[in-house]
């Protein structure tokens, strides 16, 4: 049978059985097969309306919500499942999810150890644990977790991944790089696996090899504004600051409304004294994107390079009211005016 001739017998059964709760929890399966979240929340609904102490239907109403984004409903049904049946792993990581979703690290980190307490060979828990510390930009403790997920289930990718970036922030990049080819083997159609394995060999200063990953992952994707931009960088990490000025181009070609390649170019240009051309591209990349200070900052250095205090303590000024509680922003704008200040009274 068919998806469809599935439902429409489900629905059928449904109408002769109408207390029969396995029909919902098949048929709310069936309509997430679909990808059709409006009926999953439907036929879950109808059943809590029958039967409220479901925990499966209970923790589905809790994920839908989650996927929504809103968290409190979410909650708000985990924690009804959870009166029910308080020794589920599943509610606890669930849980745990939320609070990681508004950065409570502390109450995340509570329900996730919970989850650990009731199931501790589950590797997602660990995964979860790992990012929550990655967050916070503690990647001993992520490492760490990151391994334990990995002890669980040597082939899980998402560990292997992560545990990648997080060698990578700890400047190991040889282990990073033993990680990422451990996935591209399990993915060798993963065109962003084929990057981070260039972007890994770039910092160990294997050109060649970096090089023919970078194309390898061109050859993959028709998406190849990221890629183009990381193969730019490695150019420029390898001297060869000719071709990755068009292979900016490129990325700029490929996607005009996103304003990356038009900053690193243009700092690119800047570096290079090309500093009229890198304020026309810092413009460009304000036209894309007119609420980047960080973008105003560099328009602002380039104009100050340029001889141009005037224009430079207006972009300064720009990305301060931006972004006004950042402090180097401040005391960069105001060394640039005192000094101009001094200037034109000394004139």
């Amino acid at each position: 049978m068919s998806l469809n001739e599935k439902i429409n017998d489900l629905v059928v059964k449904m109408a002769k059985e109408p207390n029969n709760v396995d029909n919902y929890h098949e048929l709310s399966e069936l309509y997430l097969q679909q990808k059709d979240y409006d009926k999953v929340m439907s036929v879950l609904d109808s059943l809590l309306a029958i039967k409220p102490d479901d925990v499966q239907a209970l923790v589905g109403m809790g994920t839908m919500w989650f996927y929504e984004r809103d968290f409190r409903k979410s909650l708000s049904y985990y924690n009804k499942a959870l009166e029910v049946n308080p020794k589920n792993f599943l509610i606890y990581y669930n849980i745990g999810n939320v609070f990681a979703e508004w950065k409570n690290f502390s109450k995340a980190l509570f329900y996730y150890n919970r989850a650990i307490d009731l199931n501790s060979q589950n590797p997602e828990i660990y995964n979860a644990i790992a990012l929550l510390y990655q967050d916070i930009e503690d990647y001993v403790e992520a490492k760490a977790y990151y391994e334990k997920a990995l002890s669980l289930d040597p082939e899980n990718v998402n560990a292997l991944i992560d545990l990648g970036n997080v060698c990578f922030k700890l400047f190991d990049y040889e282990t990073a790089l033993k990680l990422f080819k451990k996935v591209f083997v399990l993915n060798p159609d993963n065109e962003l696996i084929a990057v981070c394995i260039a972007n890994a060999l770039t910092l160990m200063k294997d050109k060649k090899q970096a090089y023919t990953y970078y194309e390898k992952a061109l050859s993959m994707t028709d998406d190849k504004y990221r890629i183009y931009i990381c193969y730019a960088i490695a150019l420029t990490e390898f001297g060869e600051y000719q071709v990755a000025e068009e292979m900016y181009k490129k990325a700029i070609d490929c996607d005009p409304k996103l304003s990356n390649a038009y900053v690193l170019l243009a700092n690119l240009y800047s570096s290079s004294n090309r500093v009229s051309e890198a304020i026309d591209l810092y413009k460009q990349a304000l036209r894309v994107e007119p609420n980047n200070p960080e973008t105003y900052m560099l328009l602002g250095n380039a104009h100050y390079l340029n001889n141009d205090i005037e224009q430079s303590i207006s972009s300064y000024r720009a990305s301060i009211s931006i972004a006004p509680a950042n402090d180097e922003y401040k005391l960069i704008y105001s060394q640039i005016v005192e000094d101009y200040v001094k200037s034109v009274r000394g004139e």
